[in-house]
C-alpha cells in the first residue's frame, strides 16, 4: 500500500521550521511523526537530524551546483535538496529512489513545476561528487559549526577543539542506568548478555552502562518495569555528585524531563524531593517520568528566579541546579542546538544562571550540598559563573570538583563516553 505522504518533503518542513523559524526538533517532530508509519518514523528522524549535523556541507554543495539561492516561496525546495544530497551522502537507500521520492516532494510542496530543477540539481551532484567532496575537505564547513561556535571552542580548548568538534558531528552513544533498586549494575549487564546485547559499565558513574550498540527501549530487559532509564552518562554524574539520603529535604531545579528526579530517588527512595521546572508543557515529561518508575515526588512550575513564589521561606538539605545553558555539550545529540543558538546568548544565559545562583543559594540549609551542573562546554557559563559566584559567597566552598584556580569539572563530549557536561559541588558554611 503506497503511503500518501511524501516523506522527503516533511523533512524538509520540518528543516525550514528549524532554521527560518527558530523551532527545535524536539519540539516539532513528535506532531509529525504521529501522522507516519511506524517504519518510516525512524527515517524522518534521521533524515532531520542528519541533515542539520551536515548542514554546511550540503549548503557549501548546493552553492556550488546553483546559480543562484532559492528564496522566498521556494525556499523549502532548498531545504528539499538539501534531504536530497543527505540521502544521496549519507544512507544506504538506492541513488534512484532517492531521486524520485525527493523529486516528487516537489509535488507535496506544490512546486510541481520544480521536479525538472530538482532532478537537474541532485544528478549533477551525482557527477560531480567525488570533486566537490575533495574541495569541500578543504574549507571551514568540514567543521559543520556556526563560525562564531567554532571561534568559541578554539579559544575554550586550544588543544583539544578538533576532538571536540569531531566528537559532536558524530551520532551520539546509547547510555542506560540501571536502578539500583531492582538490580546491581552487575547482575543487570548479565540480563543484558542473555538477551544477546552488547553492553559495558562506566568507569566512574556507578549506575551507567553504554551499549555497544543502540537498540528499541523494548528489547531492553524490564525496561516497562523500570528496571532501567535511557539517560547519558554525564547526566548521571550529577546525582553521583549530589549523593542524596533518605529523609533529606532535596530540591530540583530545572528538573524537566525529569531523568535526574528519578535518579535522586532510586538514590534515596525516602528523600522528599520536590521537583521544579519553569516550562509547564515539559513537567508533564517528569510526570510521566515518576509513573514509569511508580516513584513519588512532588512537581511545581516556577521560576528559578523567584522561589518564595513556589516554596515559600523552605530550605533543604541538597539542591540539584541542572541550569539553563546553551546545551553546546549535547550537540551530538541535538544538531539543531548550532542552528538554533546565537553567540549573544551567551551572555543573557550566563547572566540568568548567575540571578538562580543568587536567589537559590539562601534555600539551602547551613552544612547542605549544591550541584551546579550545566550541558554547556564554555567557560562563561561554566567555571567563570562558578569563581564568579565564590568571590561573592564567602560562606561556600567548592569540594571535589577542582580547585579555585579551575572551579569546577568539565567533561567534553566523547565517543565512547558521556556527553559535555560542567559540575561544580559547594557546600554551605
Amino acid at each position: 500500500m503506497k503511503n500518501n505522504y511524501n516523506l522527503r518533503s516533511i523533512a524538509a518542513k520540518a528543516i525550514g521550521q528549524v532554521l527560518d523559524q527558530g523551532q527545535s526538533l524536539s519540539t516539532i517532530l513528535p506532531a509529525l511523526q504521529k501522522n507516519i508509519s511506524d517504519k518510516d518514523r525512524g527515517l524522518l528522524q534521521e533524515l532531520c537530524f542528519g541533515s542539520l549535523r551536515v548542514l554546511p556541507q550540503l549548503e557549501w554543495c548546493i552553492q556550488q551546483l546553483m546559480a543562484k539561492p532559492m528564496t522566498g516561496k521556494q525556499r523549502p525546495l532548498h531545504y528539499l535538496l538539501m534531504v536530497g544530497l543527505y540521502q544521496l551522502l549519507y544512507t544506504r537507500i538506492p541513488p534512484h529512489a532517492v531521486l524520485a521520492e525527493t523529486v516528487e516532494g516537489a509535488v507535496a510542496l506544490k512546486r510541481p513545476q520544480l521536479k525538472g530543477l530538482i532532478n537537474g540539481v541532485l544528478r549533477q551532484f551525482q557527477r560531480q561528487q567525488e570533486e566537490l567532496l575533495a574541495r569541500a575537505a578543504n574549507n571551514d564547513s568540514r567543521y559543520l559549526h556556526p563560525s562564531w561556535l567554532l571561534k568559541r571552542i578554539k579559544l575554550a580548548y586550544p588543544t583539544q577543539w578538533e576532538q571536540v568538534v569531531d566528537a559532536n558531528n558524530q551520532k551520539p552513544p546509547m547510555w542506560l542506568r540501571v536502578n539500583r533498586l531492582h538490580h546491581t549494575r552487575e547482575d543487570y549487564l548479565q540480563l543484558m548478555q542473555q538477551a544477546g546485547i552488547a553492553a559495558e559499565s562506566h568507569k566512574d558513574y556507578r549506575d551507567a552502562i553504554r551499549l555497544l550498540a543502540p537498540c528499541p527501549v523494548t528489547d531492553l530487559p524490564g525496561f516497562a518495569d523500570g528496571w532501567v532509564t535511557v539517560q547519558d552518562a554525564s547526566a548521571q554524574g550529577c546525582v553521583d555528585l549530589l549523593d542524596p539520603q533518605d529523609g533529606e529535604q532535596i530540591l530540583d531545579l530545572c528538573a524537566a524531563p525529569g531523568g535526574k528526579t528519578t535518579h535522586i530517588l532510586e538514590a534515596a527512595p525516602k528523600a522528599h524531593v520536590l521537583a521544579v521546572d519553569i516550562d509547564e508543557q515539559r513537567l508533564s515529561r517528569v510526570k510521566e517520568n515518576l509513573q514509569r518508575l511508580r516513584q513519588h515526588a512532588e512537581v511545581r512550575q516556577g521560576d528559578g528566579r523567584t522561589p518564595q513564589q513556589w516554596c515559600g521561606d523552605k530550605q533543604f538539605d541538597r539542591i540539584l541546579l541542572d541550569a539553563p545553558c546553551s546545551a553546546t555539550g549535547v550537540i551530538r545529540r541535538h544538531p539543531d542546538i548550532k542552528w538554533l543558538r546565537r553567540d549573544s546568548d551567551i551572555a543573557e544565559l550566563a547572566a540568568l544562571q548567575g540571578e538562580i545562583l543568587e536567589a537559590i543559594w539562601p534555600r539551602l540549609k547551613s552544612g547542605g550540598v549544591m550541584v551546579y551542573a550545566t550541558c554547556s562546554i564554555l567557560p562563561q557559563e561554566n567555571s567563570e559563573q562558578i569563581a564568579a559566584f565564590l568571590q561573592r559567597h564567602a560562606d561556600a566552598k567548592l569540594v571535589e570538583t577542582g580547585d579555585l584556580q579551575s572551579p569546577g569539572k568539565q567533561n567534553l563530549p566523547h565517543p565512547e563516553d558521556g556527553d559535555g557536561f560542567f559540575y561544580a559541588k559547594l557546600i554551605k558554611i
